[in-house]
């Protein structure tokens, strides 16, 4: 009895199967997916497994023939190649490159602007306004006012359109200040990588060799210089901070381009400021030389501490209503001019009032007010201390208008 029947060219699933499994190690069995084959076949319709390596494409149903002869051969190999489902494979286009590039690179640089990192531009060109630095697929502009001063320093006769031509083609370091991938607007400052830098080793207090690098009604910009002989950071000098002279216009005293001598007197790290000062690296003229200005006019008591023998001197204007307050104010007894006179330069035009170092002598501690040219020193006995005189001070001058 035959193994397997045949009806009409076709083979049955069981007679097939059962086939098979008889002659599994003895015979091979070979899949096409073409008619064309002068072997008997039989055929039948069924799913067709194809590996998913091999192929993106789903197929439902497809006919297979199959042979099941022990010496059936595959005729041509490129038969057998066309069972295999082809993949399809798509090369992006130039401009999907380029696009997915920009993406990347502007994510890049909102992760610096984030993080507040440093990143290395190179400078492509300038226009009137700033240098054109590239980032990878980017282009940025950077100001002309946020180029470190040191380029400006190291050769001051140079206009800024020829540190920028110089800077052409290089590689600098900066910061991402703004980034708008939407407008494609992003802008960079090399001052804010140079603070990031060297902010951090400056401390109030110590004295830096500056150059001016800019003067307005207000102050005068200074640029520092470091150790290395260039100059990275730049701070202000106020104009209240320029001299102990009253200053009515600053450009009387520091021009552009001066060489001078600073102290810092603060640090703001979040808002990257410096604060300096030029008078704070004199003495007060008037705590200095006090003994020497006042007997000018020849105003002087023969014992300063007797307050019964001294010369009647009229208060400056102002200064009457703040005694009146002082002696209500609890642990001050009295309050008496002792002397006066008269400086050689105005340091200020309104009245001021400065508690003296010298230490306290019988209870007696000494205040200096002055206004214009005149000084007055004012003798005050309390049991408060030094600290208890500058807070009682401060309650009175809030209550004085």
């Amino acid at each position: 009895m035959p193994i397997f029947s045949v009806t009409q060219g076709s083979l049955t699933l069981a007679g097939l199967s059962a086939f098979l499994s008889q002659h599994h190690h003895q015979q091979q069995q070979q899949i096409f997916a073409t008619t064309d084959h002068a072997s008997p076949f039989f055929t039948i319709t069924s799913p067709l497994f194809i590996p998913p390596s091999r192929t993106r494409r789903s197929t439902n149903n497809i006919t297979a023939k199959f042979s099941v002869s022990a010496n059936a051969k595959a005729e041509n190999s490129s038969e057998t190649a066309i069972t295999t489902a082809t993949d399809e494979v798509l090369e992006p286009s130039p401009d999907a490159l380029r696009q997915a590039r920009r993406s990347a690179d502007w994510k890049a640089v909102k992760a610096y602007y984030d993080g507040g990192h440093i990143l290395q531009g190179r400078v492509e060109g300038f226009n009137g306004g700033g240098l054109i630095v590239r980032f990878y697929s980017l282009v940025g502009f950077l100001p002309f006012p946020l180029l470190s001063p040191s380029h400006s320093c190291k050769d001051p006769q140079k206009t800024i359109h020829e540190i920028a031509k110089d800077l052409t083609g290089l590689l600098i370091s900066v910061k991402v200040i703004h980034a708008e991938e939407e407008n494609r607007k992003l802008i960079f400052s090399e001052k804010e990588a140079v603070w990031s830098k060297f902010s951090k080793g400056i401390n109030v207090g110590e004295i830096f060799a500056g150059r001016v690098g800019s003067v307005e009604d207000y102050g005068a910009f200074i640029h520092l210089r470091f150790p290395d002989g260039l100059y990275h950071l730049t701070g202000l000098v106020h104009v209240s901070e320029v001299s102990w002279d009253l200053v009515q216009d600053v450009r009387d005293i520091l021009n552009v381009g001066d060489e001078v001598t600073v102290k810092i007197i603060d640090i703001d790290q979040g808002k990257s400021r410096i604060t300096l000062s030029i008078k704070q690296l004199e003495e007060d003229p008037l705590l200095e030389t006090l003994d020497k200005v006042i007997p000018q006019d020849g105003s002087i008591a023969p014992d300063p501490l007797n307050m019964h023998n001294s010369i009647t001197i009229e208060p400056l204007p102002g200064l009457e209503s703040i005694f009146q307050e002082l002696t209500r104010e609890d642990g001050i007894d009295d309050i008496r001019i002792s002397r006066q006179g008269f400086e050689k330069r105005v340091v200020s035009q309104d009245l001021q009032l400065w508690l003296s170092n010298a230490p306290p002598i019988n209870r007696k501690f000494t205040l200096l007010a002055r206004a214009g040219r005149q000084v007055q020193e004012i003798q005050l006995t309390t049991t408060l201390d030094q600290d208890g005189i500058k807070k009682a001070l401060q309650r009175v001058l809030e209550r004085v208008p």
